[in-house]
């Protein structure tokens, strides 16, 4: 990395900069219906086994690996692990965004940690990941939004784990060609990047996203050559079944391969609170739909989240 590269990142947005810390973000605002929706029998989540699972959360114990699989108690971690995938967080643990649906702590972020290419690069080999899926807070407080961290980071996963396979799993970047560009360069597998919600939903879910800007993105990808996109969506926020309709047709518009679609659950009382439960059968009725429309692949259940099966779909 040049030291030119180095100042880039570490200037911060001399705009972002200038406004007040309160006003930055936005806090999402609850529902007034403080009524709590009970959890149907389908959400009940089994505890992960196995020797794979033991052994794995055995080094992440020991070596304080930091995996997205076990900070957000993800209800596949048992799955995902048996096959060889798990999934990181980089750029640290503070977002510069307040999206009314994410558990990540919101505030001034840390300054870039340069050891932490290696250091992912380093956890996927003690833990012997197959397939590692890399994502990030929002980091809109840097000049390069955190971009040349993720390029450093996917070189590194390179140089360490050469078998390994790579999904990246990125923010919006202020729909940024040019700092999309540093992503597309590296050439992981899979490149995501979630629509979250339905078009009505996103100012109220995202806050500070754009539902277009997000389409745009992935449309991005595709006109570069980006062999698989993919993107995600959440149920149970008050979205009608038009609007998923809606939504999935909008991805296949912009050329996405693959999709997934889970069950929103409330992260805390100060999140948005979940609408309803969205029954196995309806997510069914989803998938079918969205097979139709020629995703290559679609994962779409209660438990569902983004990186589920995700090593099946490289192909």
């Amino acid at each position: 990395m040049s030291i030119l590269e180095k100042n880039d990142v570490e200037l911060l947005n001399t705009e972002w900069k200038k406004i007040p810390l309160s006003k930055r973000v936005i806090k999402p605002q609850n529902s007034n219906n403080t009524t709590r929706v009970t959890k149907p029998k389908w959400i009940r989540v089994k505890l992960p086994t196995g020797k794979k699972y033991t052994e794995l959360r055995s080094l992440v114990d020991k070596y304080n690996l930091n995996t997205i699989c076990t900070s957000g108690s993800c209800p596949n971690m048992g799955e995902c692990w048996a096959e060889g995938t798990a999934t990181f967080m980089i750029l640290g643990n503070i977002c510069t965004r307040s999206c009314g649906f994410c558990g990540v702590k919101t505030g001034r972020p840390e300054n870039v940690d340069w050891e932490e290419p290696e250091k992912v690069a380093q956890s996927i080999k003690k833990m012997k990941i197959k397939h590692a899926v890399i994502t990030s807070v929002d980091r809109d407080d840097l000049k390069d939004m955190g971009s040349i961290i993720w390029s450093e980071t996917v070189n590194a996963i390179r140089r360490l784990n050469p078998e390994t396979t790579l999904e990246t799993l990125i923010p919006d970047f202020q729909g940024n060609q040019n700092i999309i560009d540093r992503i597309i360069r590296v050439a992981p597998e899979v490149i995501s990047h979630n629509l979250e919600t339905v078009r009505r939903l996103t100012r109220q879910v995202r806050i500070q996203a754009k539902y277009d800007r997000s389409l745009s993105v992935l449309s991005y990808l595709k006109e570069k050559g980006v062999r698989r996109t993919k993107s995600g969506i959440m149920l149970g926020l008050g979205e009608k079944e038009n609007e998923v309709y809606e939504a999935l047709d909008d991805l296949r518009k912009v050329n996405v391969d693959i999709v997934t679609l889970g069950q929103y659950l409330q992260p805390s009382k100060k999140h948005l609170p979940v609408t309803s439960f969205i029954t196995p059968d309806v997510f069914k009725k989803y998938e079918k739909y969205a097979l139709n429309l020629g995703f290559k692949h679609v994962e779409s259940g209660p438990l569902v989240r983004s990186s589920y099966k995700a090593s099946k779909h490289i192909n």
